[in-house]
């Protein structure tokens, strides 16, 4: 039947999901993930390492942890640096202090401006995933197409350039796309992005060219989200990550494996007066019999999406 409202009348309205991207899914309808040697829940810590230029350009929306005041907004821009000078180095200490290997989401512009961090993480052997070219280059629907493709092309193989990698993954800066962004990563090589999270575990998802995994990133339990955008305190943070854990325990014996994404911000969780309850969370979280720690490559494999090759 045919709305009277044209409003309610475009190309790809019908029943169902409005696009071809993904096959729909429900969670429980789906064969149980295994994770290896019996574990229940999947631990994925990305780190993320960003450079916020001093004078953002794009207004399109503001962007998470961007620049807030007049330029020159110093007060913020220092702050950002920080992390990656003095933060970042807590934070990895405390991940290998517990075993627990990070995937890395760097920008582009992150490893040319600081390349004793960027040696670090690649002498750890860390995963590194493309994160864009730094916090003011955004990807939306409102930017040329031509520029978008020249954006992913450039942070991808400059970082492949500037750390050896093969950077198989993306989170986009703010976790923001346009329509083709994910057209436009699968043409760079790209095997799998983070910015979907729409699931709890992986998922194949379609483009013109040849299929993604789309690994869900947990917004809610994002460092940035709880600590600055909803205010709330340490102790808060510590709770809710430690709530969702008993939570996908019970729900992985029932129905198998889960998938416990934390998204890290060195210039915020690497401070003084965070960094002990952060530790002390890891090492709950890594001495848990039913985690298994891992990198988001290894989550892909073993979720039996299988790691797809560029």
């Amino acid at each position: 039947m045919t709305s009277q409202n044209p409003l309610l009348e475009y190309d790809h309205r019908r029943p169902g999901m409005d696009h071809d991207r993904y096959s729909w899914s429900m969670i429980d309808q789906r064969p149980p993930v295994q994770w290896p040697d019996g574990k229940k829940v999947a631990l994925w810590v990305n780190v993320s390492l960003q450079f916020f230029p001093l004078a953002q350009q794009d207004k399109t929306f503001p962007v998470p942890g961007g620049m807030r005041m007049p330029y020159p907004d110093l007060r913020h821009f220092t702050l950002r640096d920080y992390g990656n000078r003095v933060g970042v180095f807590r934070v990895l200490q405390s991940l290998e202090r517990h075993g627990v290997s990070p995937t890395i989401a760097m920008n582009a512009e992150v490893a040319r401006r600081y390349p004793s961090l960027t040696r670090r993480v690649v002498d750890r052997d860390y995963e590194i995933i493309a994160h864009g070219l730094h916090m003011d280059a955004l990807h939306h629907s409102e930017i040329n197409v031509d520029l978008e493709a020249e954006r992913v092309h450039e942070t991808v193989n400059a970082l492949r350039d500037l750390t050896g990698q093969p950077v198989a993954g993306w989170l986009s800066p703010g976790k923001s796309q346009s329509f083709q962004t994910p057209d436009l990563l699968a043409e760079n090589g790209i095997t799998y992005m983070c910015d979907w999270v729409n699931d709890a575990l992986p998922y194949r998802f379609k483009t013109r060219t040849r299929p993604l995994v789309a690994l869900p990133m947990s917004t809610e339990l994002e460092d940035t989200f709880i600590l600055m955008n909803n205010l709330h305190s340490m102790d808060s943070y510590v709770e809710q990550v430690s709530d969702a854990m008993s939570f996908l325990r019970r729900e992985a014996t029932r129905k198998g494996g889960r998938m416990l994404a934390l998204s890290i911000h060195p210039w915020l969780m690497g401070q003084p007066h965070r960094i002990k309850k952060f530790d002390s969370l890891i090492a709950k979280l890594a001495q848990d019999e039913d985690v298994w720690c891992a990198n988001a490559s290894g989550i892909i494999d073993a979720s039996g999406q299988g790691h797809l090759q560029a």
